[in-house]
């Protein structure tokens, strides 16, 4: 079964080798910023849309591989049945959405929404990289 997990500021899948021989790839990674959104889908088959544009799809099964559709292309890597964890990007990335039936479909999009939020609080005016400045209090350096 795959891995969805976070790494170095990008989320990453890892396929184990039959997947990956299906799917052509060993995985896929993404930066953090990219992240638009991320949910676990009950039901397995509600995360896959479009069209097989490359990999393998047995109807009932699984489908690992990229997937084409009118809003773009989804990497899927999804087993039935069971949950699938759907990490939505932002338009115009190389992947609309990138679906996993993963080990731990919960914790990992609950560690991939943490680690979208920080992301983007670093990256806010006004965010962590500013805590120093704001610690200071305005007139501390009078008192000499």
């Amino acid at each position: 079964m795959a891995h969805l997990l976070v790494q170095n500021g990008d989320v990453v899948v890892r396929l184990p080798w039959r997947e990956a021989l299906l799917a052509r790839r060993k995985g896929v990674r993404v930066p953090l910023g990219d992240v638009r959104e991320a949910w676990v889908e009950p039901e397995w088959w509600r995360a896959l849309r479009g069209t097989v544009e490359r990999g393998r799809c047995r109807p009932g099964r699984f489908c690992t591989g990229t997937r084409r559709h009118a809003a773009g292309v989804d990497f899927v890597a999804v087993r039935a049945p069971g949950p699938v964890a759907v990490v939505e990007l932002f338009p115009g990335r190389r992947f609309a959405r990138l679906a996993v039936s993963a080990v731990d479909s919960d914790g990992a999009v609950q560690a991939v929404r943490l680690a979208a939020r920080r992301y983007r609080d670093d990256r806010r005016p006004g965010g962590a990289g500013t805590e120093v400045a704001a610690s200071r209090q305005p007139g501390a350096d009078a008192a000499t």
